[in-house]
């Protein structure tokens, strides 16, 4: 049985300080912030520059989120085959050149293939706690750094968000559309030399990187977030759109035993089997179901009109951003509160406080929904919870994985993320039109009761989770499932 035989071997100390690692990749983590928060004031211009219809920019959205689940994967593992600083340097290459791409694209087509190659964005994160894991091999402080690291780099990203959608709301009735979408396109290509000078840090060579996984888990991704994307477009009667989701959830058993036989697979599900590292992975699926999927039902409610349909607050653009801004800056905040809260009680407890403050929070929703006031309070406390957890999960998944698998246990929790949030958007948009061609009976409003209220239970369940694996999360694994297998007899 072939297998990986070459001898794994951690990196040798950086000659980097510490502090300034960690400002290189935050530097990364602001061209971020302006990816995610610059484009908004813009969308509309969008729109008519191109001219296409407002819901067609939904396909922005739904493309680069699917590309996204893709990418993340392979490039964390490919990270840890050739090294995580390789693959974060080639990354934002990719991400300079779809900018560039969305600035001066001279059709709709071309945007949105631009657009979605941006996504590949995502996989900044986990990579930076890779390399910030790699990089403290060998010190007993290795967890605390990665823990400070990521809540720093979070904290980072919020904040340049928040700025950033500042800055093209400014510009926004100054420049032409053209001329703002060349600010993001500079920020990113900035972040290229920042990235080169960071010090490589060797991954694992040795290792086959996994064609076959790759492929089958591709299918499952583009089937699942696929048809849901035409279930949001066919409606929810839509049998093809069903029959497409069914068969990607279908492929997940052919796929896992696949991998399960693979002496170097794409993804080790013998070490996802751990409850140290599912219950991580799960938390990551059931936070991304309201991180990513319900912020766009919160933002509807806000600006709906109340006089006209019998909810929300009727809040203007500039009152909607101050809510974002809030809701943001909490994000920051939680992402702060992560380090010492871990020392106080624990990561694990600590990821359980976090769980059970954003279920809180969503859960508040229904009985204040009817309070202005009372919903910024609420907002802040979503915001607080879930920043915690954006910066402990990929440190989390990072703390309790091989040394050769670090990268693709912090790629697979944006991945998972990632599904979440398309599942619970696809979701979320099904109870809105359901509820809201009633018309009748605030039958609209009973959509968002659904929303938060599966958005405060996940956050229940993903407390659970964690709470029920603390015992059996021991410490991180010493050699990766392929190794062993690499070195148990053939069957």
């Amino acid at each position: 049985m072939t297998g990986v035989t070459t001898p794994r071997r951690e990196c040798r100390p950086s000659r980097h300080p510490v502090v300034a690692v960690i400002a290189l990749l935050a530097a990364v983590e602001v061209a971020s912030g302006a990816i995610q928060g610059y484009y908004g004031p813009v969308m509309v211009d969008l729109a008519d520059d191109h001219s296409v219809r407002y819901a067609d920019l939904n396909w922005l959205e739904a493309c680069q989120l699917i590309f996204s689940a893709l990418v993340v994967p392979p490039l964390a593992r490919l990270g840890d085959l050739v090294g995580h600083r390789r693959v974060l340097l080639g990354a934002t290459v990719v991400t300079a050149l779809a900018t560039w791409g969305i600035a001066f694209a001279p059709s709709f087509p071309l945007l949105l293939a631009a657009w979605t190659v941006q996504g590949v964005y995502v996989v900044w994160l986990p990579i930076e706690i890779a390399i910030m894991h790699r990089r403290t091999a060998g010190r007993p402080d290795q967890g605390r750094i990665t823990r400070r690291t990521a809540a720093i780099l979070v904290a980072t990203l919020q904040v340049s968000i928040i700025v950033s959608a500042g800055t093209a709301g400014q510009l926004a009735d100054r420049v032409s559309t053209s001329t703002m979408l060349v600010v993001p396109a500079v920020v990113v290509t900035l972040c290229l030399p920042l990235v080169a000078v960071l010090e490589d840090v060797p991954g694992f060579p040795g290792g086959r990187f996994d064609w076959g996984g790759l492929s089958l888990l591709a299918a499952i991704v583009l089937a699942v977030l696929g048809g849901l994307v035409l279930i949001r477009v066919d409606g929810v009667g839509s049998l093809p759109a069903w029959s497409v989701v069914a068969a990607g959830v279908a492929l997940a058993v052919p796929w896992w035993r696949y991998e399960s036989r693979h002496a170097d697979p794409m993804v080790d599900v013998r070490l996802l089997a751990h409850p140290a590292q599912w219950s991580v992975q799960a938390t990551a699926f059931l936070v991304g179901m309201s991180l990513l999927g319900a912020q766009v039902p919160l933002s509807t409610y806000f600006r709906s009109d109340p006089v006209v349909h019998g909810y929300g607050f009727g809040l203007t653009a500039a009152q909607g951003s101050a809510r974002i801004a809030l809701y943001v800056a909490c994000l920051a905040i939680g992402a702060l509160l992560l380090a010492p809260l871990s020392r106080l009680l624990g990561m694990r407890l600590a990821m359980t406080v976090h769980c059970l403050v954003y279920a809180a929070g969503y859960a508040a929703w229904l009985p204040l929904h009817g309070s202005p006031s009372a919903a910024w309070g609420v907002m802040a406390v979503i915001g607080l919870g879930t920043g915690g957890l954006i910066a402990a999960i990929p440190a989390a998944a990072a703390a309790v994985a091989p040394p050769d698998r670090v990268g693709s246990a912090t790629g697979l929790t944006n991945a998972a993320k990632t599904v979440g949030g398309g599942i619970a958007s696809a979701v979320f948009a099904i109870c809105l039109t359901r509820t809201g061609s009633l018309e009748v009976g605030g039958g609209w409003l009973g959509g968002y009761y659904v929303v938060w209220s599966i958005c405060a239970v996940s956050g229940l369940l993903a407390a659970l989770v964690l709470a029920g694996t603390a015992r059996v999360a021991g410490p991180r694994p010493t050699a990766t499932a392929s190794a062993d297998r690499a070195r148990s007899p053939s069957r």
